[in-house]
């Protein structure tokens, strides 16, 4: 995740190479994002029996919270805390809880196992996406 630190450092951070494509600061805003969501359901999925997750709306939220006016080095900072606390809280998992159920908004189960899963694949796909723009 080390990676993303550096992106978040150039000059061009906030610039959206065409119109349908997120900036990088826009892309580094949304994986901290889904970081901070993730330690939010893995912190649910280990308290409750079987939650449900509401649907989160990526686009939504980037509109909403302005990811592309948001200070690049504020971005990085809450970057790295985010991925720290999630992976200090998957650091606690042990034996039988990987496999404590979720149930998102569309009716998938899913485990904790699944869920450490995709916040490992988040951040390495679209760190793709920001290399394109290199």
């Amino acid at each position: 995740m080390a990676a993303w630190v550096p992106t978040l450092q150039r000059d061009d951070v906030a610039i959206r190479p065409s119109d349908d494509r997120w900036s990088d600061l826009e892309y580094a805003c949304h994986v901290r994002d889904v970081y901070r969501l993730f330690l939010e359901r893995l912190v649910q999925m280990l308290s409750e029996d079987n939650p449900s997750f509401q649907n989160w709306d990526q686009e939504e939220t980037a509109i909403a919270e302005r990811y592309d006016l948001q200070c690049p080095s504020t971005v990085s900072d809450a970057f790295v805390r985010a991925v720290s606390s999630l992976a200090d809280q998957f650091q606690k998992v042990s034996g039988t809880e990987w496999l404590r159920p979720g149930i998102r908004s569309d009716g998938s189960a899913y485990t904790i196992a699944t869920l450490g899963a995709l916040a490992l694949h988040d951040p390495i796909h679209h760190l793709w996406d920001v290399s394109r723009s290199a």
